[in-house]
């Protein structure tokens, strides 16, 4: 294992991470970087397995930082640090083949189970769209049809399409049924239902096709 690095540019967020990452053993070991020039020398000394990037790094920018370090460390996970909302900053990074992103508070319980699901499994193709990466996501994992390649209507319901949105929001499957009064296991219900109907394999691809079909915004 090689590790994480935790990039980002403000000293409070990074010494956070960091401390929530130590706590995380199949992440170690640890080590942080300000700026690109501090990532991609780390990268070139020992190779990271997880990069987690601050999606509004300063300086040359999170999409110039991919790039390098893609040069240098091309097998490396990239997860953003934003928020949704930052879609516009996370676009291009997306594409560059960034896994998805996470908010910059995420706690240590949810940071081991995305690093569990991440390590456990390949990065997956850009979808076009930012995605949230939670701690259900192995969890949310169910056998579906590949993507429709074309746009023909799909019918969701209005249920489906609030668990969603709450995905879409980040929120785990607790966290929507709390906010729905539903029970997780009705959430997870919805969620395996509007997989089907969408083609989609898990819930970063739902989310993808979902903002790309203009069922959610």
């Amino acid at each position: 294992m090689a590790g994480v690095v935790v990039c980002h540019g403000s000293t409070v967020v990074r010494e956070r991470l960091v401390l929530t990452a130590l706590g995380v053993p199949s992440l170690a070991p640890v080590r942080s970087a300000e700026t690109a020039e501090e990532l991609t020398a780390l990268a070139r000394r020992i190779p990271p397995t997880v990069v987690l990037l601050d999606a509004h790094l300063p300086g040359p920018g999170p999409v110039e930082a991919i790039r390098r370090l893609r040069s240098i460390a091309p097998t490396a996970t990239i997860v953003m640090l934003a928020v949704p909302g930052d879609e516009i900053a996370l676009d291009r990074a997306i594409s560059l083949g960034a896994r998805g992103f996470l908010a910059p508070d995420v706690g240590r319980a949810e940071l081991s189970a995305v690093a569990a699901h991440v390590l456990a499994s390949p990065s997956v193709a850009a979808t076009g769209a930012p995605t949230a990466m939670r701690a259900e996501a192995t969890v949310d994992h169910v056998d579906a049809p590949t993507q429709r390649g074309g746009l023909e209507e799909v019918a969701l319901t209005k249920r489906e399409v609030e668990v969603l949105i709450g995905m879409s929001n980040g929120r785990s499957n607790a966290q929507i049924g709390a906010e729905l009064f539903l029970s997780e296991d009705t959430v997870k219900t919805h969620a395996r239902r509007l997989f089907r109907k969408l083609g989609a394999a898990d819930r970063a691809q739902a989310v993808a096709i979902g903002l790309r079909r203009g069922l959610i915004r």
